[in-house]
């Protein structure tokens, strides 16, 4: 190993901690009083894992997904659980175009960079096995 190996793993590290720092700034300055949640939803988005965030309404959990993904150049979508919603809903549908005689793919709101899930307003109920496998499935 070499000195200039060193240094050039020491520069990327550097400019990784800045990177961080300046994306978990960016989202505080949004999302006050939050910097364990955004360590650790960083920590996890590093990680390329998964985030369920828990809290009473109100309190931002929306807004933090969005400061997340403006601060990373990403988009952000919002699923509403309800009783009538269905798989497709969630990962896209293939719908016929009569025009073309093909079937055109119709994305849903979750895709390959971020998606926000609420789960529905109806108290005690929990989104169908068949959404919510939808939804872990369909990135």
């Amino acid at each position: 190993m070499t000195l200039s190996a060193d240094a050039e793993r020491t520069r990327m590290r550097d400019d990784f901690v800045r990177t961080v720092s300046r994306i978990s700034a960016a989202i505080d300055s949004v999302i006050e009083g939050k910097a364990e949640v955004i360590r650790l939803i960083l920590t996890v988005l590093l990680a390329e894992g998964h985030v369920l965030i828990e809290d009473v309404p109100g309190v931002g959990k929306t807004m933090l997904a969005k400061a997340l993904a403006r601060s990373i150049d990403c988009s952000v979508s919002r699923i509403q659980f309800t009783p009538d919603l269905l798989p497709s809903d969630i990962t896209g549908v293939s719908a016929y175009v009569r025009q073309t005689r093909e079937f055109e793919f119709k994305p849903g709101p979750c895709s390959p960079t971020s998606c926000s899930v609420t789960r529905s307003i109806a108290p005690r109920r929990r989104p169908s096995p068949r959404c919510s496998n939808a939804w872990k499935n369909g990135r």
